[in-house]
């Protein structure tokens, strides 16, 4: 019987010739990414060496990645606090893949992990972010673990009791329409199986749509699939893996590229015609609420946010800044952008795309998740509406849990922050 993607890399990383799903597994991890919850990893790691008489140390500080992104600049002193913790843990352990806040090299981990290599085809990535699923844009089976499971993987090098989960083939045939996109592809598809209609499964990815989709496209998908619970979404890896990793990463060994075997065993399988898409929007306040955009234009919206670890990348923000050159925000909306990492940014500005923000009345931010979860930045107002190309909208998500989130693409959250309402971008938004 043949293996699907995710039941190959376990195999390879239990040296084991096939596993299947269901089997309980303990595979080696190829990279462990924390940001600024490593303080509470930190804590539970000591733990483990607690009176053993055995010096607290990683098993491998070149697997191991931090990236500080959710409260950037630190926003208080705790912050700033367990920041320092950080810091002195990385400089004693030898940490090399660091990010502190700087503007040469900063960002959102989920930017952070591909844009610099770490991230590569058939490893096993672990972190503790929900949203570590993002890298199986890069045939990685990438998944989120707690704290406490983070511990174990510093000290031990493995993630403990690990259930090979079941798989769902989802295939994409088609060509996307103007103004439709991968983030209109992935709330579909959400929509369709429901917030619990994927959990404890792999979201493996197929199909002409994918194969002619960019890996920024393939992070977007792949990012959202835990909104339908799924535990990781993966794209095999191919010739555009190769070309992002050579051409945008500057890697220069070769990847490892392969897919599932032709007689992999799935749990279910699902057809999408992408060509048939119009934009969608998830509406308040579960991401699984998903409309197709025309039954809910109108809705007023008194906040816009571009960025996030879906949306941030330079081709979200070239397709905003096309539709919002020489125009300008409405005047009773406010538009915030933030870009994925401070790589993306640079590359914005010079292209031209952070004046045409801010020309348009939007404001630009520094790269971070602060708006995203309403931690740091953006927060809302009681009966704010906000208009979002982030992936949550559940009640509070932003900061308030009196306000409303509904989410989007780059194109619909531009179109409708010229006119002030939802506004289908291929129908008057540009």
């Amino acid at each position: 019987m043949g293996m699907t993607m995710v039941e190959k890399i376990l195999a390879k990383a239990t040296n084991q010739v096939s596993v299947k799903a269901g089997d309980v597994l303990e595979p080696r991890v190829d990279l462990a990414m924390s940001h600024e919850n490593g303080a509470l990893v930190i804590n539970q790691f000591k733990d483990i060496f607690q009176g053993t008489g055995l010096e607290a140390k990683v098993w491998d500080p070149a697997k191991i990645a931090i990236i500080f992104d959710h409260r950037v600049p630190a926003e208080s002193s705790k912050t700033a606090g367990n920041q320092k913790k950080i810091r002195d843990f990385v400089a004693q352990q030898g940490i090399t893949k660091f990010h502190d806040i700087r503007g040469d090299s900063g960002g959102i981990c989920h930017q952070i992990l591909p844009e610099f290599g770490y991230v590569r085809p058939g490893k096993v990535v672990v972190g503790t972010d929900s949203h570590t699923t993002s890298h199986g844009a890069l045939g990685a089976f990438s998944f989120g673990i707690g704290a406490t499971e983070m511990a174990a993987v510093w000290a031990l090098g493995r993630v403990l009791n690990v259930e090979v989960p079941g798989t769902i083939r989802v295939v994409c045939d088609g060509k996307f329409k103007s103004h439709v996109a991968p983030k209109d592809l992935i709330l579909h598809l959400v929509g369709k199986l429901t917030a619990e209609g994927a959990n404890f499964k792999v979201i493996e990815f197929h199909g002409p749509a994918i194969e002619q989709m960019p890996t920024s496209g393939r992070l977007v998908i792949c990012n959202m699939t835990v909104e339908a619970g799924a535990t990781a979404g993966i794209v095999p890896p191919d010739g555009e893996t190769i070309r992002y990793l050579q051409k945008e990463a500057g890697v220069k060994d070769k990847p490892d590229i392969f897919g599932p075997d032709s007689d992999a065993v799935y749990d279910q399988m699902i057809h999408i015609d992408v060509s048939q898409l119009v934009p969608q929007i998830a509406c308040p306040h579960t991401v699984d609420n998903v409309k197709p955009i025309h039954e809910v234009l109108g809705t007023k919206i008194n906040q816009i946010v571009i960025g996030s670890c879906t949306n941030g990348r330079l081709d979200d923000l070239a397709i905003a800044a096309r539709i919002l050159k020489g125009k300008k925000v409405a005047r009773q909306t406010r538009m915030l952008i933030f870009p994925a990492s401070t790589r993306i940014y640079l590359q914005a500005l010079k292209k031209g795309y952070v004046a045409d923000f801010m020309e348009a009345g939007a404001v630009v931010m520094n790269s971070g998740c602060g708006p995203c979860l309403g931690i740091h930045q953006g927060a809302l107002a009681d009966g704010d509406v906000a208009l979002a190309t982030t992936n949550r909208n559940f009640k509070g998500r932003m900061g308030n849990p009196n306000a409303e989130v509904y989410l989007c693409s780059p194109a619909v959250a531009a179109a409708s922050a010229i006119t002030g309402v939802i506004t289908d971008p291929s129908k008057g938004g540009e």
